[in-house]
């Protein structure tokens, strides 16, 4: 599709304008402004192997690591006290975060313990989806977020995850047993493998309408250059061409029609329906960005964004701890956003939440979304994107959405990149374990 391509080498051009890298001098994050609302992102860096896919600051697992690393993390959590910070929801990504379930049970405990917390979301994998786990993360998370990216068992052995985590059948009836013990259980999927098909995509649809998940997340597959050559050794090189057919597929098996299963939280994110019809309430979705404009970000690798600057944490797990234990925080680089960045960032992730503020933006930048982003208007008009066009407010058309997946995924790849810039500065063992000799 001629849009897409076209929308894709725009956002590609933008993000590698200005997600580039500068050194960081300050030690500490900015103050918090008085009545801004805060999320908290938290990252654990470990898992018990890494996915070819995966382009987040990740590490093999071992305990002598993650142990003290979880203990520095809570006591980053405690400069945020000093600095004013409050914050009513955590988000807590990786990695694997239940990777060790009693500390992260101890980190969520202090944060409910310091912060006015309300709500608390974790990815974890399938493998922990047992009773055990689920007794103690019952009541301390809120939404458990589960990558699961397909339940077919010959894209599951591609991506090196039957053997870890079970077949396709296991796993259903794993997420199936732990959907009531959360307010939402929202399942991870990827959607565009170059094996995948059409049956086979249609297949995974269905067992997520099987899973009893109260919501699920398809991503498309997002070839970011540190992980391009892995791609194509294990599931092999990605087409974009059908994107947009399979997104349809998806968008129409679970919201189309006249009574759907499921009712959009974001371009990707699916609610499902009540009985009644009713979408069951809005869960945290992964993109947090969408509710939380601003964000500090504690753990190695964790991503800041404050005003117009965005701080990136050390992606070295040692050098993270040096710099806890000393009583800074770990900042090891920063961008910052002009104006009009700023904007087009806002134009996107409010878009991508499926309505645009109009009123907000005047407002906060001082002119209309028309004056401030004329081509990204004109562009979204042509291309009929806009379902709703007043004074008050953008929503989408289903092409609409469409676009704005296209604009994310491309968006998460400059992110990618910018985490492929912090990785660059690895070294000795811990550039080892990454990359290998």
């Amino acid at each position: 599709m001629l849009s897409e391509r076209l929308l894709s080498t725009v956002v590609r051009g933008c993000t590698n304008q200005y997600l580039r890298l500068t050194p960081c001098e300050e030690t500490r994050i900015p103050d918090p402004v008085p009545g801004q609302r805060y999320m908290l992102y938290m990252h654990v860096p470990f898992c018990e192997r890494l996915c070819p896919y995966c382009s987040f600051n990740r590490f093999p697992f071992a305990e002598d690591r993650a142990r003290p690393y979880f203990a520095n993390m809570r006591k980053e959590m405690l400069m945020l006290k000093e600095l004013g910070y409050d914050f009513d929801s955590v988000y807590i990504g990786g990695g694997t975060p239940t990777i060790m379930l009693d500390e992260l049970c101890e980190t969520i405990d202090l944060a409910r313990d310091t912060f006015s917390i309300q709500e608390v979301s974790s990815e974890t994998n399938p493998n922990h989806l047992i009773p055990e786990y689920l007794d103690k993360l019952q009541g301390r998370v809120q939404r458990l977020s589960v990558g699961v990216q397909s339940f077919d068992n010959g894209l599951l052995k591609q991506m090196d995850r039957y053997e870890k985590y079970g077949s396709g059948e296991e796993i259903l009836e794993r997420i199936q047993a732990a959907s009531p013990y959360f307010t939402s259980l929202n399942v991870d999927m990827i959607f565009n493998f170059p094996a995948q098909t059409d049956d086979i995509l249609i297949s995974d649809i269905e067992k997520v309408v099987q899973s009893n998940s109260s919501q699920t997340t398809f991503y498309p597959l997002m070839a970011s250059p540190s992980v391009e050559r892995s791609l194509a050794q294990t599931v092999g090189k990605v087409d974009y061409a059908r994107e947009q057919l399979f997104y349809e597929i998806i968008d129409e098996l679970l919201a189309g029609g006249d009574d759907p299963l499921f009712t959009h939280g974001s371009a990707w994110t699916f609610n499902r329906n009540n009985a009644a019809g009713a979408s069951d309430e809005r869960g945290m979705i992964d993109e947090y960005v969408v509710d939380y404009e601003e964000y500090p970000a504690i753990g190695s690798g964790g991503i800041t964004y404050l005003g117009e600057n965005l701080y990136v944490n050390t992606f070295s797990v040692v050098d993270y701890s040096k710099a806890i234990e000393r009583g800074s925080m770990s900042l090891m680089g920063k961008a910052k956003f002009s104006k009009k960045q700023r904007m087009r960032y806002r134009f996107m992730m409010q878009l991508f939440g499926l309505r645009l503020d109009k009123v907000q933006f005047k407002r906060d930048f001082g002119c209309s979304v028309e004056v401030g982003l004329p081509a990204e208007m004109a562009f979204m008009i042509a291309n009929g994107a806009f379902a709703t066009n007043t004074p008050e407010e953008l929503t989408l058309t289903p092409k609409g959405r469409y676009l704005m997946v296209v604009m994310m995924r491309q968006f998460f790849v400059g992110v990618n990149n910018l985490r492929d810039q912090a990785r660059a500065a690895l070294t000795g063992d811990e550039k080892k374990l990454i990359f290998g000799e």
